[in-house]
């Protein structure tokens, strides 16, 4: 016969699933009752949680990450920056210097051949005088006369001019008083002859010109520092 603790004892079910539908973990079936606790301790709820606490440090260090890596990119930009502007006064100290240089390099050209002109034409003035004597002798003809005029056009071309006109003014900077005087004629001192024309290329004088110079006033004679009167003072002298 069975007894009464048979009779009132109902089947038995053993739930041998490896997986607990209820959570999806993995059971241990040495340890029957655990899958539910470990469930319950490794269920969605916890790992959940867990998850959410292993986000939040990683999104913190996500935005330090972000903000180091702009204010490493922004202390790339000024250094370029300042590196551009330095190159940049480099390169116009550079060209400022480069037309200095070429400014400089013209001018001691031009001084350099406007030295050497000088020097040649300087020599040919005797020439010139003599052509100049003759012409107002007027012994100036022929074939003479045809080489004097080549010579002159040619110092023309090359920039020689002659200056030096009678009753012109005075002028110390370009004249050459060799005979002074005085005369009533004129209202300052004024050149009332030019014994030889002075030549000049562009502001240079190459020569002054000699010239009489007569100031106002006086008897109109001469003064007694010129050349005609201490020539006259020698001659008595001499007598």
């Amino acid at each position: 016969m069975s007894s009464p603790d048979d009779t009132n004892a109902g089947p038995v079910i053993r739930d041998r699933r490896r997986i607990d539908p209820a959570t999806g973990q993995v059971r241990n079936p040495d340890l029957p009752g655990q899958a539910g606790r470990s469930g319950a301790a490794g269920g969605p709820g916890a790992g959940g949680h867990a998850a959410g606490e292993a986000g939040q440090p990683a999104s913190a260090g996500s935005g330090s990450s972000g903000a180091a890596a702009d204010n490493e990119a922004r202390d790339e930009m000024a250094v370029t920056r300042a590196q551009l502007e330095e190159r940049t006064a480099d390169v116009q100290r550079i060209q400022a210097e480069y037309a200095n240089y070429r400014k400089r390099v013209e001018r001691d050209r031009m001084a350099v051949r406007e030295q050497a002109l000088a020097n040649v034409l300087a020599e040919v003035l005797p020439a010139l005088d003599d052509i100049g004597r003759a012409r107002e002798h007027g012994e100036l003809s022929g074939g003479f006369k045809s080489v004097a005029e080549s010579l002159e056009s040619a110092v023309t071309k090359l920039g020689l001019v002659s200056y030096g006109e009678k009753g012109e003014p005075f002028d110390p900077m370009v004249h050459e008083a060799l005979i002074h005087s005085y005369s009533d004629q004129v209202s300052e001192p004024t050149c009332v002859q030019v014994l030889q024309p002075g030549y000049k290329i562009g502001d240079r004088i190459l020569r002054p010109a000699r010239v009489a110079v007569a100031e106002p006033g006086g008897d109109g004679g001469q003064d007694d520092d010129t050349p005609g009167a201490a020539a006259g003072q020698a001659t008595a002298a001499d007598s």
